[in-house]
């Protein structure tokens, strides 16, 4: 179980880094990182990292399928990650 939390560590970082990085090539005018790409860092886990690199960097806050997917894909992870902490916990 420790290296989950290393993953889910690393993916969230990932997942900031991301947004950084799309909003530093945006005011660059550089190439861009695809939003699929974005999501799916979201639903492998790092959706925590993902939300605070949207907020903390100003980058996507005005799509509407990050404002809301994202934080619902993280919602849905979290649930299911508690769901299966419990349930392991209780045997």
């Amino acid at each position: 179980m420790g290296y989950f939390w290393v993953y889910l560590i690393v993916i969230n970082l990932v997942g900031f880094f991301v947004m950084w990085l799309d909003k530093r090539r945006a005011k660059r005018g550089e190439w861009r990182i695809k939003e699929t790409t974005l999501i799916i860092i979201a639903a492998l886990g790092g959706g925590i990292g993902t939300i605070a690199g949207m907020y903390t960097f100003r980058h996507k806050t005005q799509k509407v399928g990050f404002v809301i997917g994202v934080p619902l894909i993280t919602v849905l992870e979290i649930v299911t990650l508690l769901y299966f902490l419990i349930k392991n916990s209780i045997k």
